[in-house]
């Protein structure tokens, strides 16, 4: 089995007693390729170390979080670009726009989102979408350009006519991981009428651990629980989605 994991922070501080050692149970249970968002300065450093360590199976992207945009925007979109400029990453991200904690920088996260996918376009690279509480926003924006790069949005939570919006986008996959084995999310309902291969599989560990693990912290591994939730929704094997979905991961990543 081969899975790709298009969405972990496993350089984050919550993995600093045990990283290695899951990641190599990740590893021994078929998730081979792990994909790192970047969240703002901080959180360079330990990203591309992590990726330094395992150059076969981690890559690294660029971009400013929605969360820590704020006055100081400009000082860290310059720190996206400056590292745009100096080596190569698969993709641009997260980037986006959060409504859900607060609304006080809305207008920078626009100002932030429409720049980063400027210098996808610029860079020719696939762009990672954090969309929480603001699908409506961040559609209009996509909608305003002629010409699109690919994409994945991240944490897919949405409806069916959502996920439709999204698709006719084209070049976009719908990022699965967690919620959809949450009992009330919903989320499965609207897995079940969408073809495999418009997705791609998940963790967003430390966050949002599935069933059976949930409200604990989510590890690598526990993508075998996403995978297996999609692949009894679509009644195949959770080998032919790991397939599936790890190609849908390298069209848009580009690194097969």
């Amino acid at each position: 089995m081969y899975l790709a994991d298009t969405h972990t922070h496993l350089y984050s501080k919550e993995f600093n007693t045990d990283r290695d050692a899951l990641i190599s149970k990740a590893m021994a249970n078929g998730v081979k390729k792990f994909y790192l968002p970047n969240i703002d300065s901080g959180s360079i450093a330990p990203m591309l170390e992590l990726e330094k360590q395992y150059p076969e199976n981690f890559f690294a992207m660029m971009g400013l979080h929605p969360c820590s945009v704020d006055a100081g925007v400009e000082n860290e979109l310059a720190m996206v670009k400056n590292w745009l400029q100096q080596r190569p990453f698969v993709a641009i991200g997260e980037i986006g726009i959060d409504l859900y904690w607060d609304k006080t920088f809305f207008e920078q996260q626009q100002h932030a989102f429409k720049t980063q996918i400027n210098w996808a376009l610029e860079y020719n690279y696939p762009i990672i979408i954090h969309c929480r509480e603001a699908f409506e926003p961040i559609y209009e924006i996509l909608k305003s350009y002629a010409k699109l790069p690919k994409g994945i949005f991240h944490c897919f939570s949405g409806t069916l006519e959502q996920a439709h919006k999204i698709i006719e986008l084209g070049n976009f996959k719908l990022g699965i991981g967690g919620v959809v084995t949450f009992k009330n999310s919903g989320l499965d309902k609207v897995v079940e009428q969408l073809d495999t291969e418009h997705l791609v599989l998940e963790t967003d560990a430390p966050y949002l651990a599935p069933l059976p693990f949930r409200g604990k912290r989510n590890e690598p591994v526990y993508i075998l629980e996403v995978a297996k939730k999609i692949a009894a929704l679509k009644n195949i094997g959770i080998e032919e989605l790991g397939k599936i979905t790890t190609a849908n991961a390298e069209f848009i990543f580009g690194n097969g």
